[in-house]
């Protein structure tokens, strides 16, 4: 199971506190995964929403292919998520029920399939994002003491 990084989202970790991890496939045009093979996309905005019983990607923006021979895609199109029915409608009923956002934090090829990891999180106030910079912060300056001692 070779996995191939399309393209991260870190700042999801900053944003969210990120709760439960699911692997979904993610239904595109021939054009976009040309694209993407070439490492173009841009997941920073995008989220997982819910309608109508199925999963969509939202705000997920993959450029045009160049060498694309007919009318190129939509590059900001919604893309419907590949996922079996229960979790589905598992993922949906969290979101509904507890504020919860589905946020993609991984794009990325396995076994020549694109994949997107989503994140159940829960959105962070100023408060608990400046507690977490403070530890970082912190353990940084634990690390630097103890590598000065030896």
């Amino acid at each position: 199971m070779a996995e191939k990084l399309i393209a991260e989202n870190r700042r999801a970790r900053h944003e969210y506190q990120l709760l439960e991890r699911v692997e979904a496939g993610l239904a595109l045009a021939g054009s976009e995964v040309k694209s993407l093979r070439q490492g173009h996309s841009i997941l920073q905005r995008a989220y997982a929403d819910a309608r109508d019983g199925e999963l969509w990607l939202v705000g997920l923006h993959i450029p045009p292919y160049e060498q694309a021979s007919v009318t190129p895609h939509d590059p900001d199109r919604d893309r419907k998520l590949l996922l079996h029915r229960r979790p589905t409608d598992q993922l949906t009923s969290k979101i509904a029920e507890r504020g919860l956002t589905l946020v993609p934090t991984r794009l990325y090829f396995k076994d020549g399939r694109v994949k997107v990891e989503l994140a159940l999180g829960r959105g962070k106030e100023v408060r608990d994002k400046r507690r977490d910079i403070a530890d970082r912060e912190s353990k940084r300056r634990i690390e630097r003491a103890l590598k000065s001692r030896r």
